[in-house]
């Protein structure tokens, strides 16, 4: 996907939900709100996204206020609309509906002058594969370690 800059990741994503395809969105913010995401001050963990009348919105992300903004900044937890071209809105709420699956913002990242957002299609992980990706990871960790005694 996108191989820009990353500014704000939201890393429990990949850890609570088993992500099957990403997407590149544009997103329509404000002149304080990108400032402020500039500066890495914006929160995507609790974000979600959801279709609403043929259009994708992020809901739950926190951009906190510009710090040096006046009384007209931003409000932080508005909802932000994405910017997708037609056919991307319908075939991910063609996904969504017959599959229930989740539309997760996984990053967001500096394309030149724009950002953007990497958002993913997945779908919720039970506790059982949570335990089997921990028990990997701690695995792969004990085989590099061996690795880098021996070297």
């Amino acid at each position: 996907m996108g191989t820009g800059r990353t500014l704000v990741e939201n890393r429990q994503a990949r850890f609570n939900y088993e992500i099957l395809e990403k997407v590149e969105a544009g997103i329509a913010l404000l002149g304080t709100e990108v400032k402020s995401i500039r500066e890495g001050k914006a929160n995507i963990k609790e974000a979600y996204a959801d279709i609403r009348g043929g259009e994708v919105w992020l809901t739950g992300a926190h951009i906190s206020p510009y710090s040096h903004g006046n009384i007209t900044n931003h409000d932080p937890l508005r909802d932000r609309k994405l910017l997708l071209t037609g056919m991307e809105i319908s075939r991910l709420q063609g996904k969504v509906m017959e599959k229930g699956l989740t539309l997760i913002p996984l990053r967001l990242y500096l394309k030149g002058r724009l950002i953007k957002l990497e958002l993913g299609v997945g779908r919720g992980k039970k506790l059982v594969d949570k335990r089997e990706d921990i028990k990997k990871r701690d695995q792969q960790r004990e085989i590099q370690r061996e690795l880098k005694d021996r070297g």
